[in-house]
This record gives C-alpha cells, sequence and structure tokens, in this order.
C-alpha cells in the first residue's frame, strides 16, 4: 500500500510511501528539493543527504522532470508549501529516469502544446483543470438524481439534423447516411414523456468550421427534459442548477482554484437572484439605450479600454525598468526573478493588446445592433459586462430559432426561448425553451424550416398521443468548465480536444 499527495493532513507526523512523478527540481550541495505529483496532487519532497546517505543522494541527483519514482518518509506540516505539508524522504526508489522531456518549465507554443496534450495533461494547469471538470460532473449527477431525474441515453447516430443545420458529420451507416449527433433534446422529449423528467449526459458534434475560443467539434452536453414544466420553471432549474454546480466548485476545488489563479469572489456573485431579461430589452442594453443598475454597456467598454491602455503604458514601464536592472549586473537569484517577472508582464501585455484591438470593434457592433437578430460573441461579451451574475435572455425572435419552441401567446414573432449568459465575457453556456406543444404549429414550422417531415413523424406522435406542456435545456460542459476556471479556450476543457483543425493526438 501506498499513500496520496490529498491524504497528507490525514498522516502529519507520520511516515509514508508515495509513488508518482517528478514535476520538478532543484538541489543544493546537500539537499535535493523535488516538487512531486502522483495524480492527486503536488507536494515538496525534501530528499537530504544526511537522512538517505550518499548512495540514495547520488541517485536522487539523476532524477529528471517525468522521472517516476516511490519514495518513503515523514508527513511535515509547512504552510508554504502546496497544499499545507512537505515530505522528508528518508529512502527513495526510482522506477524509471526520463530522457528530454519535450514540455519544460519555460513558456511554450499553443501549437506545441497541442501537439504533445497526451503530456501537457500533467502540468499542474492541466491537471487543476481536469480536476474542476471532474468535479462538474459529479455536481452534474447529484442535483439530477437528487431531484428525481432519470439520466437516459439518446442515440449518437440520429437519422436527421435536430434543428435543420447542415453543419453535421455525415458518416455511412449501412450504405444509408447518417449523422452524429448535434443534440439529444427531441430523443429527450419522447423519454421525458415516458419517465416525467429526464436528462442525458453525452457527447454532440457540431461540423462548423469556427476556430474560437468557444467552440468544439466534440463536446459533452447535459440536456434535462421536464414533462409539466413551462419556460419559467424552466429558468427556475437553470439557475437552481448553475448556483448548484458553482458553489460545488468553490467548496470542493479550493487547490485546483488557486493553482489557477481563479478569482473566486466572481465566482461566488452566483449567489443572487439572476437577471432576467427579455431579447427585447437586451438589444436596447447593448446599444447603451437602457441602462443596468446605472451601468451602460457602451459606457463600460469605452472604460475598458482606456484601462487596458493604461495598463500597457504601466506594464511597459515596469519592463524598462527590471531591463535596465538585470543589465547593471545583479546576483543569479534576482536576475532570474526579473526576467520571469517580465515574461509574466509581456504576457499581461498580449492580452490588453488584444483587448485594445478588439474592443472598439464590439463597441461599433453593439451601437449598430439590431432587433431580431442573433447576438454573437462579442455581442454577449459586451452584454454581460453590465452584469455581475449570469443573465437570462428569453422569449426571443422566432425566426433565429429552433422549430420546436413554443409561440409566446398572442405574438408568434417571439418564442419561449432562453439563453444563459455566464458573466465576465463567457456568453452563453446554456439555451433552453418551453416547447411547442400544438400539432398544427408545429407541422407548420417543420414546412418553414423546409425538414423532411416523414423523418419528424415519430416526433409529431409525441404531440398525437397524449400531449402535455414541456420544457428543457442544454448546458455545454465545455462552456462551463471555461468560465468556473476563467479559461481563454475551451480546448483546455477536455482531455483530448477536437475542434476544427484538430483530430490528433
Amino acid at each position: 500500500m501506498h499513500q496520496y499527495v490529498r491524504e497528507f493532513s490525514q498522516y502529519e507526523g507520520q511516515e509514508v510511501t508515495v509513488k508518482g512523478w517528478v514535476a520538478n527540481k532543484r538541489e543544493s550541495k546537500t539537499n535535493i528539493f523535488i516538487v512531486f505529483r502522483d495524480g492527486s496532487g503536488f507536494a515538496q519532497c525534501v530528499v537530504s543527504l544526511d537522512a538517505v546517505g550518499e548512495e540514495q543522494f547520488e541517485e536522487a541527483k539523476k532524477l529528471t522532470q517525468e522521472s517516476s519514482l516511490a519514495m518513503t518518509g515523514m508527513i511535515v506540516k509547512d504552510e508554504k508549501q502546496m497544499g499545507g505539508y512537505e515530505l522528508q524522504v528518508s529512502s527513495l526508489k526510482i522506477y524509471h529516469i526520463s530522457t528530454d522531456y519535450p514540455i519544460s518549465n519555460k513558456p511554450h507554443g499553443v501549437r506545441f502544446l497541442a501537439d504533445r496534450r497526451h503530456l501537457w495533461l500533467r502540468s499542474k494547469r492541466q491537471w487543476a483543470i481536469m480536476r474542476v471538470r471532474n468535479e462538474l460532473i459529479m455536481g452534474i449527477h447529484e442535483f439530477f438524481q437528487k431531484d428525481g431525474f432519470m439520466q437516459m441515453d439518446s442515440p449518437i447516430f440520429t437519422g436527421s439534423a435536430c434543428e435543420g443545420t447542415t453543419d453535421l458529420f455525415e458518416t455511412d451507416y449501412f450504405g444509408k447516411p447518417a449523422y452524429l449527433a448535434q443534440s439529444g433534446q427531441l430523443y429527450g422529449e419522447a423519454m421525458a414523456m415516458a419517465q416525467g423528467k429526464i436528462y442525458t449526459f453525452g457527447p454532440t458534434f457540431r461540423a462548423e468550421k469556427s476556430d474560437t475560443p468557444r467552440h468544439l467539434a466534440e463536446f459533452w452536453m447535459i440536456e434535462p427534459e421536464m414533462a409539466f414544466y413551462d419556460n419559467d420553471m424552466n429558468m427556475d432549474l437553470i439557475e437552481a442548477f448553475v448556483k448548484h454546480l458553482i458553489n460545488r466548485v468553490i467548496k470542493n476545488c479550493k487547490t485546483e482554484l488557486d493553482v489557477l489563479e481563479r478569482d473566486i469572489s466572481k465566482l461566488e456573485m452566483v449567489n443572487q437572484k439572476f437577471p432576467r431579461v427579455t431579447h427585447s430589452d437586451a438589444c436596447k442594453i447593448l446599444r447603451g439605450e437602457l441602462e443596468v443598475n446605472g451601468r451602460n454597456a457602451i459606457s463600460v467598454q469605452e472604460a475598458d479600454l482606456a484601462a487596458a491602455k493604461k495598463g500597457i503604458e504601466e506594464m511597459s514601464a515596469d519592463i524598462a525598468e527590471r531591463e535596465k536592472t538585470i543589465k547593471g549586473g545583479v546576483k543569479k537569484g534576482v536576475r532570474k526573478f526579473n526576467e520571469a517577472k517580465i515574461l509574466e508582464l509581456r504576457k499581461e501585455i498580449g492580452v490588453l493588446e488584444e483587448q485594445v484591438r478588439n474592443i472598439p470593434k464590439w463597441i461599433e457592433s453593439a451601437k449598430n445592433f439590431k432587433d431580431g437578430e442573433d447576438f454573437g460573441g462579442s455581442d454577449e461579451t459586451v452584454l454581460t459586462r453590465v452584469f455581475d451574475a449570469p443573465v437570462m435572455v428569453y422569449n426571443w425572435p422566432t425566426k433565429i430559432k429552433a422549430f420546436y419552441m413554443k409561440e409566446v401567446e398572442g405574438d408568434p414573432h417571439h418564442v419561449k426561448g432562453v439563453d444563459l449568459l455566464a458573466p465576465e465575457g463567457f456568453g452563453e453556456i446554456v439555451g433552453g425553451s418551453e416547447r411547442e406543444t400544438d400539432l398544427d404549429i408545429l407541422v407548420r414550422k417543420i414546412k418553414e424550416h423546409d425538414l423532411p417531415m416523414e423523418e419528424f413523424e415519430w416526433y409529431l406522435d409525441l404531440r398525437r398521443f397524449g400531449s402535455v406542456p414541456h420544457s428543457g435545456f442544454g448546458l455545454g460542459l465545455a462552456r462551463m468548465v471555461r468560465w468556473a476556471c476563467n479559461l481563454d479556450h475551451v480546448r483546455e476543457t477536455n482531455p483530448f480536444p477536437r475542434r476544427y483543425g484538430r483530430l490528433f493526438p
């Protein structure tokens, strides 16, 4: 038996054996400091010449990044270390010495890391993201199972598009065309008519050639469907669900969020009533015609632009001072500290420079946004910046939403759809609606969307035999992980992401 880093608090003052890999190493004449990882966490392990003897000390010197080993030693409390504990090694056993590990402890390009995703997963940042992802998955099942939902599976192969899109992956299904599912929703409706409340949780596929920070070609969707729910009940469930997930991450992933340098106070803003605005009002807010708690969307962006420019100026001056210090001749430790800080500042400047390039375009787009249009990524960013909590936009224009969404009573130009937009510019993470129950309206809409009627006959049966009001929504796991972890791109949210232009590893 051996113990894990996550269990160190249980073994304070005791001798344990751990098995894992070297994430990093530094050494002096009499001590070797190993940043050790075992999958459950990271910890500092100190190999002292006095404690292990000359022979094992020389063996420890051979260790390289990602070498595998077992170590036995005493667990000692040390608040300065990650996790609050340190292992003082008394003996070690080496399994394998890694040679020329390609991912060093220095910055690498995105493409370089993506090509080595199978190794990149070992880094502390990716470790933290995957553990937050796992916590969200556990929270998803916990929330629905406790509320009486049945998990059911929808097919991955389908004979038609759920929403009439052409952005599907076509496959050969025993000599006939079939498509990888873009959603399990229509099947979810059938299952809800049998079980009352269900949820599906599985992979979905979109063939859009979109290489944006929000798009993947393969991603996991959570899609609950509830009989006898109207859209107000649907929005209540969405709010409770999202609050449950975020609060679970805050409670159980403190170490991981610290690794990611996530501002937890931003996540804690979910613990308030989510604002709900109609699409019509959202358009006015976007254009700056309607303020939210004294905040104007256009003015907020203009202030962000000014702050970004000032930040670039201040950090550039800081870099110049640090470069001057280095050139003046300083000790090795001071030089390394300043060089690392310069790299960090240049990275931050790069982010701000991107804002300076983009914000004027966002402002121009927002000012000219027209009623009845769908929001783009920049529009969602501008809109959400005036809210502290996730905002629900409901009653969407009929022409830009799917055929199955129920029309607003007395207003055929709008449907009872809802999108939940995450704050901090992360945009849509949930899309849902009350479903159309009127058979005649549904038939008309299928024709209007130019969909093959015969392929939806089974779906129409749900309205012919015991039709009831019902609603549902879909949450994209990747976008949820991105928001919770404050990531620049969804490519970090899946162990092996599949997106436009990326199929390997």
